[in-house]
């Protein structure tokens, strides 16, 4: 029996999150999860959490993993989240989540923060394979829009994350500390494309262009075809001189601070001060005045 596949779209972050179950034996993973955080006032409530967990009680799902494809900086992850309700469960993301720990963690003096991943549960090296219950998972490292991004191939679907999307959307920003260009083509040419044609893509965000209906699983045949960014003709030079332009051009995500330095920590918020209050840091550039 094929795996089963369950996207839940988040509008405000335009985010998939995806459960993965074997239906034979009911074992899942959970990867991409969101945790909703409202920064006008502050808010954060688990609407997007919990709709993934009434669709694992509702199908008796049991769930061995929450993955991460990076460390997100335009949602805040659910994983604390949906651990507290699945205390057996294991939060994994790839193993160079420590560059990007040790890039952020000064910029908000994250002090208590040891930057060597040891946060999450598991890190997960390139090429490495292993078994969630009875889901067979491959890991492939997708640096490029961040150090630490990874791919998952989970039977014929790849889980992409934030490196490549829909063919009409292109391919993931590169102008993140850390982020590189040249290995996003490397990643999307010389990895994602070298699967076979008929591999599915599940991506990490949709963002509708055109006011198009939600679109989210598509093919390497058809990316290597159409994406709009980088198809299988495309040239490195020729990439490397559109992606640099246009992350020039692209304004920060607009929960960009809050996200880094919480997902970094594996989705742990903030520890309550001592008037029971919990803050998120905000760095001031100072400008002229």
């Amino acid at each position: 029996m094929k795996n089963i596949i369950k996207e839940f779209f988040d509008k405000r972050t335009s985010t998939l999150t995806y459960v993965v179950s074997d239906p034979s034996s009911q074992d899942a993973v959970v990867i991409d999860s969101v945790l909703d955080f409202d920064p006008a006032d502050g808010r954060i409530w688990g609407e997007s959490v919990q709709l993934v967990l009434n669709y694992v009680k509702q199908n008796k799902l049991n769930v061995h993993l929450i993955l991460e494809t990076h460390a997100h900086a335009d949602h805040i992850s659910g994983a604390q989240y949906l651990k507290k309700q699945w205390p057996q469960c294991k939060i994994a993301i790839g193993d160079k989540i420590n560059a990007v720990q040790k890039i952020f963690a000064p910029v908000f003096n994250l002090k208590s923060l040891t930057p060597d991943g040891s946060q999450f549960d598991r890190m997960l090296k390139d090429g490495e394979k292993f078994k969630a219950g009875s889901l067979e998972i491959e890991v492939l490292s997708t640096p490029g829009h961040t150090p630490a991004c990874c791919a998952y191939l989970i039977g014929d679907a790849l889980f992409s994350g934030d490196v490549i999307f829909i063919p009409d959307s292109g391919t993931g920003r590169c102008d993140f500390p850390g982020g590189s260009a040249k290995d996003l083509f490397n990643s999307i040419a010389n990895k994602i494309y070298k699967l076979p044609d008929s591999t599915k893509i599940y991506v990490g965000h949709d963002y509708q262009p055109n006011g198009r209906e939600l679109r989210f699983q598509t093919t390497v045949a058809e990316q290597k075809e159409s994406n709009i960014h980088l198809k299988s003709s495309t040239a490195l030079d020729e990439f490397l001189a559109f992606r640099e332009a246009r992350d020039k051009v692209l304004s920060a995500p607009r929960l960009l601070l809050p996200s880094i330095q919480v997902n970094i920590n594996a989705g742990r918020l903030p520890e309550p001060e001592d008037n029971g209050m919990a803050y998120i840091k905000t760095p001031l550039r100072m400008g002229e005045i």
